[in-house]
């Protein structure tokens, strides 16, 4: 496999950066999304790769085969252990899709559920540019680097899939809160144990560094987000 120049810098930060670039190989042409580490800051390299080993861990579960079949899903094409390549999803981040309607919504439940049986949590479903409208209106997710496979589907997998859940209908509650039913209004109503242990310790260290340190919002920071795809 080869890789050509970048075709378009997407991000770039303490973690690395991130570009879209076409790639030869056997197969073909491919339009991909690479996530470089080695220009990471040297203080925290070790977690961007280990970040990015854990995303490529995650999209190689056989069982999301399904989900990257269908384009809802990253195919990963390779990992190095300083370079990610995985393919580009065409699509619109969310917030910028201009609002989606329950119909969206209604396939984004079934796209996590799918994700939840085939073992995987994503964990970082909150932040909207994870989230795409793909160029025929369905969802699609990207950035798995705080994504989990956990080998036993125990409380703990139970409750971060909980929390999945109840991010993508915040998600919800935003662009249609009128097309909520009641037993969503009452997961949104109630965290986990994990959210609100996390709530409490670990999240205002996280925006300290996210906003104040990176400059990030909820809207920006992971490998590919912004522009018209990822």
């Amino acid at each position: 496999m080869t890789t050509g120049e970048p075709a378009a810098p997407l991000k770039r930060d303490l973690f690395g950066a991130v570009w879209r670039r076409r790639v030869s190989c056997a197969a073909g042409e491919l339009d991909c999304a690479q996530r470089d580490t080695t220009v990471a800051g040297r203080g925290v390299r070790w977690l961007a790769r280990l970040l990015a080993s854990r995303e490529a861990r995650v999209l190689e579960t056989r069982s999301l085969e399904g989900l990257r079949c269908g384009g809802q899903v990253p195919t990963l094409v390779s990992w190095d252990g300083r370079h990610l390549l995985r393919t580009w999803l065409p699509g619109v981040p969310l917030h910028h899709a201009g609002g989606v309607g329950p119909g969206y919504f209604r396939e984004a439940l079934r796209l996590v559920r799918r994700m939840h049986a085939a073992g995987v949590v994503h964990n970082d479903l909150a932040k909207e540019p994870n989230w795409l409208v793909s160029d025929d209106g369905r969802p699609a997710l990207v950035d798995f680097q705080l994504a989990a496979r956990p080998r036993h589907r125990g409380r703990r997998f139970r409750m971060l899939a909980y929390d999945d859940l109840r991010h993508l209908l915040k998600h919800k509650r935003t662009y249609c809160p009128a097309a909520l039913t009641a037993r969503q209004l009452t997961i949104l109503a109630r965290r986990s144990p994990i959210a609100a242990l996390w709530a409490r310790t670990g999240k205002p260290v996280y925006r300290f560094v996210t906003r104040r340190l990176l400059g990030w919002s909820d809207r920006e920071g992971a490998g590919d987000r912004g522009g018209s795809a990822a």
